[in-house]
Parts: C-alpha cells; structure tokens; sequence
C-alpha cells in the first residue's frame, strides 16, 4: 500500500493509470498475490484506486478526501465543548489530566476481550438483528436487580436500554423540552448537561452547589420563581465536585420537586464508583417526579457503550417510541451481551473495588501534588476520580489550560462547567490521569508564569 501511494503522490501513476498486474507486483514486492489483493482492496476503500472487473485496479480519477486537511483547529472558545473536543481528538502523546475517563490499563482488558471472544459464538441474532425496543432482556433484568439491591423495587415497564447515557439524556430532552423550556442544573456541573441543552435551545438556570449537594434555600427559590421543566443532576460524586448528597438535602429536594411539580433526572454514571451507597433520588420518590439514568462507560468501557433510563411506564413507553424514530430500535445486542456477561458474574464486583483502592491512593496523592503547588481540593471525595480544586490566587483556569495544552497536556478549567460563569479560579483534575511527571512540570512552569 506504501509503494502505490508514494507512486501516485510521486506522479510516477496518474489519475486513470492501471495499477501493475496482481501478480507482477507480488513478485516485485516479494509477497503472495493474496497479499497484493488485500493491499488493492484497502487502498479501493480508501478510494485511492478503483476496481474495474476484469480489467484491474486503476488509480482513481480525483484525489481521494485526506482527513488531515479538514481537522479542525484546536484554538476554540473556552466554553461547554471545549474539554470534549480536547479529549476526544487529543493526540495520542498527549496527556490528559482533564479528561472524563479512566486510563486504558485500569479497565478490565482480559475479561473484555473474554467476553468478546464469547459472543462470536452467540446466536446469529445479536450479532446481526436490530436491538429491540427496550433493549436486551438479560440486562435489563441484570438492572433491575441492581436496584432492587438498593431499595427502588420497580417493574419491567419502567426501564429502556439507550445507546449511551448521553443519548438517554438526550431523549428525555427531546420528550420532555420544547425550545425556550426553563431546565435547572447545579453550579459546577457537567459540562455536557450545558452543551446538550444549548442544543436543545433550553433556557439554562443554575443552582450554587454544596458539599451536601444544591443550595436547597436557593434551589426553592430558583423553582418557584422560574418554574424550570427539568432539573438534572448526579446524586452520587457529583462531576465536577465529587461531593454527595445528603440525606435531609435529598428530602427536601424532593419535596420542592413534589410542590412545583418538577421533574428531576438523576445521571447515576458514579455510583459504583462509591465505597458504600449514599442516599438515591429515585429510589427515595419511587420514580414519581425522579427519572434515573446511567451507564457502564465509566467503568467497563467507552467503546462498548449502553445507557439505560428508569422512569414512570407511560414515560417509557413515550421514550421508546422517540428512541425508535431517531435510532430505529435499542442499544446494539452486541454490546449489551457483552456488559451483561460482564455484569453476571463476580468479575465486576472484584473490578470495582480494585479500581476503589486505586482511586483512594491516587486521590490521595495527586491532592498531596496539588497543594505543594497552592492548588487546594474544594472537598476530598468519598470516591471516584475528580478532584475540584480552587487555583492560586489571581490565577485563571482558562488561560492555565491553553498554555497546558501547547505542551499537549489536556485540563478541564473551571467556567466549562459553570453556567453562571463563577468558576474561573477553578479547575477539575482526573487523578486516575494525572500521574505522569511531565503535567506536573507543565502545571508548575504554567503557574510560575501567572504568578
């Protein structure tokens, strides 16, 4: 493939050209006619060459689209998509304490591929069929022993799979919001929460969030003077803060949600992240004002992705009807076989609390790092991967991240996750990520630099 492409970027082969015969080539290469085919058939799917039955391959009549010449510049606007395109087109060198995943060597690599290897002998159904409306029964059921090990007893007709947990927020918006709808959500909170709104043309308020989980005196007051449709939150190790709920904020949340009749999502992605389960939205409502939403990226892996919604039945039934116009059915069976393999058995209970006593000893010691260079953690979590920290004073997250990132080291700064725009002094740290010395040499020069 090299040799015909140096050949056509050299001009020794021009558009229309015929390739050299299947055989000549392999004798010259030195390889077997199988070789060269497979080599003609990849370089046709680049569209570099076409096939022409019986007669042979020729090089194509217009250059084929090179991805390079359209990448997108890396300098944009410091706003709720900036850390998402950082660290989804971030080089491969780069370094990425600011990103929203674990590292490839903490993830369940063996048993992925075991369960992978498993599934090339399922029936041809889930590798070939369309999945179905509400997703595949064996995780459903997988789920709704989860919950009912946690208090929240619901009915099959209460849960969907979705294709990701970002998709089942997305649903819920395009069932529940119209343009100009009023949608509460905390202040720092998931970047994501702000960029799909922002799609969705939502108006976005915003609560101050706490170390008990939202200012509940301001929280009612935002709710009975804007009378938002929505309020989305996480329960659990709230991203960015890594704080909790608290049990009598939980209660009175609810009771506010209740008067105003307010619909809350819960994105449940860290719970198992947790050492011991904290109060639960959903499961104190009974999913009457409480939909609940999750996934298994953040544990088990993002390239295997599958999201699921708990919800009132009427509501899933509306849900699974939009999730069939927009994406023709549920989840891939593929993938959910595959995390319902991973879930069945005690593999992924022993995952967890591995990546539980690693998180502790990395928060431990990136919090350690942080405050030998005047970064303070706002709270130590009682698990997960994000530490939200308060910068130096004068120090601006923003401008901190775009020097870090012309060194190829990726941060999450502060006003990416606030809609208020408060939060610049501010920047989340992914400990998981941040242990390679050279983002501390980074960090530490671009300190000195603003100091």
């Amino acid at each position: 493939m090299d040799a015909i492409r140096a050949r056509v970027a050299n001009r020794v082969l021009g558009p229309g050209d015929r390739l050299p015969s299947i055989r000549s080539f392999a004798a010259s290469m030195g390889v077997s006619p199988a070789t060269v085919v497979e080599a003609y058939d990849r370089l046709a799917a680049e569209g570099l060459v076409s096939a022409r039955r019986g007669s042979g391959f020729y090089v194509a009549a217009t250059r084929p689209f090179l991805l390079a010449e359209t990448e997108p510049e890396r300098d944009h606007a410091v706003d709720p998509f900036w850390v998402s395109r950082q660290s989804l087109d971030a080089d491969p060198a780069s370094l990425m304490p600011g990103c929203g995943w674990l590292p490839l060597d903490w993830m369940p690599d063996t048993a992925l591929r075991r369960a992978i290897r498993d599934l090339a002998r399922a029936g041809h159904d889930v590798l070939t069929e369309y999945g179905g409306t509400r997703g595949a029964p064996i995780l459903r059921r997988l789920l709704l022993f989860r919950f009912a090990a946690e208090g929240m007893t619901i009915s099959g007709d209460q849960l969907m799979l979705a294709a990701s947990g970002s998709q089942a927020i997305d649903l819920i918006c395009r069932f529940l919001l119209r343009p100009g709808d009023t949608v509460l959500v905390d202040d720092p909170c998931y970047f994501n929460f702000r960029a799909l709104l922002r799609v969705h043309q939502a108006e976005v308020r915003s609560v101050p969030y706490t170390p008990q989980g939202p200012d509940i005196a301001q929280f009612e007051a935002i709710v009975a003077a804007e009378k938002p449709r929505l309020y989305i939150t996480n329960s659990a190790l709230h991203n960015p803060t890594g704080a909790t709920l608290s049990a009598q904020t939980a209660h009175r949340l609810l009771n506010v949600a209740a008067a105003h009749n307010l619909t809350v999502v819960e994105d449940d992605i860290f719970a198992d992240f947790e050492p011991e389960p904290s109060p639960r939205l959903a499961a104190l409502d009974g999913l009457n004002h409480v939909i609940r939403i999750g996934s298994f990226s953040k544990t088990l892996s993002a390239s295997i992705r599958c999201g699921y919604i708990a919800a009132r039945a009427d509501w899933i039934s509306g849900l699974i009807d939009l999730q069939v116009a927009t994406g023709f059915g549920g989840p891939s069976p593929a993938a959910t076989e595959i995390i319902a393999r991973m879930l069945a058995g005690g593999g992924y209970r022993k995952h967890m609390e591995e990546l539980r006593g690693k998180l502790v000893k990395a928060r431990r010691e990136t919090a350690d790092k942080l405050r030998r260079l005047g970064v303070e953690p706002w709270l130590m979590p009682r698990g997960g991967f994000y530490l939200w920290c308060r910068l130096p004073d004068g120090q601006d997250s923003a401008a901190l991240a775009r020097a870090a990132l012309a060194q190829n080291v990726v941060l999450a700064p502060g006003n990416v996750f606030s809609a208020s725009q408060t939060a610049s002094a501010y920047m989340r740290f992914n400990v998981a990520q941040s242990g390679p010395a050279r983002i501390w040499d980074v960090l530490t020069r671009a300190l000195a630099a603003r100091a």
